[in-house]
């Protein structure tokens, strides 16, 4: 688990959120896994890393495999919130999720 994931569990934590399902995988034939997920609620959450450093997620090959596994998602009822570890540590992404969830 990398730093923002812990970071933006001890987040969910704080703000007393049930805690979510950490690499859960939500295709039966693809080896996709969301960062955390509430699989009763069908949201999930993805920490994107390296996102000013050039990292996997934004080059070429990496976004479009992203994009591939969110749009599989949406098709299959999921809301998949997406955030930076800027906005995970400006507090932008617990307010969010508790958003989600109230839903």
């Amino acid at each position: 688990m990398s730093q923002l994931e812990r970071l933006l569990l001890t987040h969910i934590r704080a703000v007393k959120l049930d805690v979510p399902v950490a690499e859960y995988r939500f295709h039966e034939k693809r080896r996709w896994r969301f960062d955390f997920a509430y699989p009763d609620l069908l949201v999930a959450i993805e920490v994107e890393g390296g996102t000013w450093t050039n990292g996997r997620h934004t080059r070429g090959k990496g976004f479009e495999g992203d994009c591939e596994k969110y749009n599989t998602a949406a098709l299959r009822g999921w809301t998949v919130l997406r955030f930076t570890g800027d906005m995970i540590k400006r507090g932008e992404a617990i307010k969010m999720i508790e958003e989600a969830l109230r839903c």
